[in-house]
């Protein structure tokens, strides 16, 4: 009934995907291939853009794009399983608002600072990617600070916004350290590496590490694997 397209070593799919196997809600994964020029046309077709993960629901027809929408879609078709909104409209807000935090501020100059380093010396942006760090730099703190006191991103369960938290931070904690100055912020990542839908994933995508432009900084226990 429920189809998802991805890539197995793509950020934004391990957010998605770490829902899925939290709710241990049955699904299908599809991998994207887009080498292949009949697996990109196929997804370009399914959505133009071109981007993923993309849920397909066969039950209502429907395509959803992007995790968050995802997500909360889930989350009201099948109730029963998926709860990764808090009920209260304050934590709502919260929860909302650290999973934008994330995706826009984590894993965007995250991934500006991966994907420069595979373009042509001609076209590298070395001031855009000093820019990316800076803004890492930036949202480390105010995580740091935000994590005070608390078990996960807004509080004492795990939800959408931690979903968004370690897909975001997995990748950048390797291209820019998070250092022994933020200890919350390591300890939180440290909680996230822990959860069993989490390590589903990391294995998961552990074949395709060796893909990752920052391979040789991956940590060691993730790098013996894939060599």
């Amino acid at each position: 009934m429920l189809t998802l397209y991805i890539h197995p070593l793509a950020s934004f799919c391990h957010k998605v995907l770490i829902s899925l196997y939290e709710s241990e809600l049955a699904f299908e994964a599809r991998t994207v291939d887009f080498a292949d020029p009949g697996s990109a046309a196929a997804h370009v077709e399914r959505w133009p853009l071109g981007k993923i993960p993309v849920l397909h629901d066969s039950e209502t027809g429907r395509v959803i794009p992007e995790t968050s929408i995802i997500i909360e879609y889930l989350q009201t078709r099948h109730p029963e399983h998926f709860h990764f909104l808090p009920d209260d409209a304050g934590q709502q807000l919260d929860t909302r608002l650290w999973d934008r935090f994330y995706d826009l501020h984590v894993s965007v100059p995250m991934q500006k600072i991966v994907t420069d380093r595979i373009r042509p010396a001609d076209a590298a942006d070395p001031y855009g990617v000093a820019e990316a760090h800076e803004a890492l730099e930036t949202a480390y703190g105010m995580i740091e600070g935000q994590l005070s006191g608390k078990t996960w991103a807004v509080g004492e369960d795990f939800n959408l916004a931690d979903c968004a938290a370690f897909s975001a931070l997995f990748f950048a904690s390797v291209v820019h350290p998070i250092g022994d100055e933020r200890p919350a912020l390591r300890s939180y990542l440290d909680r996230l590496l822990q959860r069993p839908s989490v390590a589903r994933v990391i294995d998961e995508a552990r074949p395709f590490f060796r893909f990752f432009p920052y391979k040789e900084a991956l940590p060691e226990r993730f790098r013996e694997k894939t060599e």
